[in-house]
């Protein structure tokens, strides 16, 4: 099994005609996706590798089961993209873009939850389950991704796209696969947190730990550390944090929108004790990840 995604997961492609989406769009074809169409307004009749391009998303799910879609349209439409994929039933959206207002973000986030949807992003790459399905642009081309990712029983979540990868192929290069990584977004608002995440990992009987990439700014870190000392988590869990230098800089931003840190619970020396407390071991370096995570999956056995 797997969260989220796997091999029967359909999905379209919102601005599927944009320089980006086309690239994209590609390099989940080749690594199995099942793209069932993609949408640019004006441009229905075309195709791109191979995928119908239609007017509105309508026209896709009037005829066509469709999971997800993945949004690359640029910030000014990205709400009015989002808010059509909701309303056409779509129950789970990774958004590509990024400098969209955090306003339309949470009104976006807002009626995603009134419509029973999960929206991953903005500002992500995406969602990847290794030999089954990925959606997005996270791993990059097809062949890189096979190299760094391997099906396997290790969770991935992660701020940076980049090191969603990045982890992954340190994983893969131990010996151990990983079962579903999800690039959530690196904005002040997104659509899914990793204590959000955490009922869906930990309700998977294939994931038996978690591999997390964390950045200075925000609360994500703490929510997840209140969730997992409430909840009794079963999986061990081993995160890296980013950016420690930036506890001398307050009001600097790290890489990116959402690491600002503007107070303390916001700095990495609170966000480390918070997850240490809530039994998450922190690794200095992103190779120890995988020692880590060896040793805690042998204590919790």
């Amino acid at each position: 099994m797997s969260i989220l995604i796997n091999a029967d997961t359909t999905f379209i492609v919102q601005g599927i005609t944009g320089r980006e989406a086309v690239s994209l769009t590609r390099e989940n074809l080749d690594y199995g996706a099942k793209i069932v169409g993609g949408v640019t307004p004006g441009r229905a009749g075309r195709d791109v590798y191979g995928v119908p391009v239609f007017d509105c998303v309508r026209d896709i799910t009037a005829k066509t089961h469709v999971d997800g879609s993945v949004v690359c349209v640029p910030p000014r439409f990205t709400r009015d993209a989002v808010f059509e994929a909701l309303e056409n039933g779509i129950k789970i959206i990774v958004i590509v873009t990024e400098r969209i207002p955090r306003r339309e973000v949470a009104q976006m986030v807002e009626l995603a939850a009134m419509r029973g949807a999960r929206i991953i992003g903005p500002n992500c790459l995406g969602i990847i389950s290794p030999g089954e399905a990925k959606m997005g642009g996270v791993g990059g081309p097809a062949a890189n991704t096979k190299t760094a990712y391997s099906k396997g029983n290790i969770g991935i979540m992660s701020r940076s796209g980049g090191m969603t990868t990045e982890i992954a192929s340190t994983l893969t290069a131990a010996g151990m696969g990983q079962s579903t990584a999800v690039s959530i977004g690196g904005d002040a608002i997104i659509g899914t947190s990793y204590a959000e995440l955490m009922p869906l990992f930990e309700a998977d009987p294939q994931t038996k730990a978690i591999a997390i990439y964390s950045e200075p700014g925000g609360r994500m870190e703490a929510e997840l550390a209140e969730w997992i000392q409430e909840n009794n988590s079963r999986l061990p869990i081993v995160a890296f944090m980013a950016g420690r230098f930036m506890d001398e800089m307050p009001g600097m931003r790290f890489g990116h929108a959402g690491t600002i840190v503007e107070g303390k619970a916001d700095t990495t020396a609170d966000k480390i004790e918070r997850m240490r407390n809530a039994g998450i071991a922190v690794a200095e370096r992103i190779e120890e990840i995988p020692k880590l995570i060896a040793e805690r999956m042998g204590e919790s056995s």
